[in-house]
């Protein structure tokens, strides 16, 4: 699975992502590109959005775009924080469909 993480998680996470390709936004160039604009980018190169942006779901419209978008519910977006996520987050990876949202944590 191709998986784009937001702006809002950090890098390190990436490399926990075991058996996925992820990038980041910083990395695609994409830095400061709003969530709608972004949203259209990120279709055309992954299968994955992954965030921590809990308003994204009133803002966009997820079943237009052929990606999937996965919200993680987290305290902060410290790694000591997303760490125990992992197991749920990997779960979701492995079954998200295209134009859903999910979301996983507290």
């Amino acid at each position: 699975m191709r998986i784009l993480l937001d702006e809002d998680l950090p890098r390190r996470l990436a490399a926990m992502l075991v058996g996925h390709e992820v990038s980041t936004v910083q990395r695609s160039g994409w830095t400061g590109v709003k969530n709608g604009k972004l949203l259209g980018l990120a279709a055309s190169e992954f299968d994955v959005f992954l965030t921590m942006d809990g308003n994204l779901e009133f803002q966009q419209n997820i079943s237009t775009l052929p990606i999937a978008v996965l919200v993680i519910e987290a305290v902060s977006n410290r790694m000591e924080h997303l760490v125990p996520l992992l197991p749920g987050i990997l779960r979701e990876l492995g079954q998200i469909p295209p134009k859903s949202l999910r979301k996983v944590g507290a």
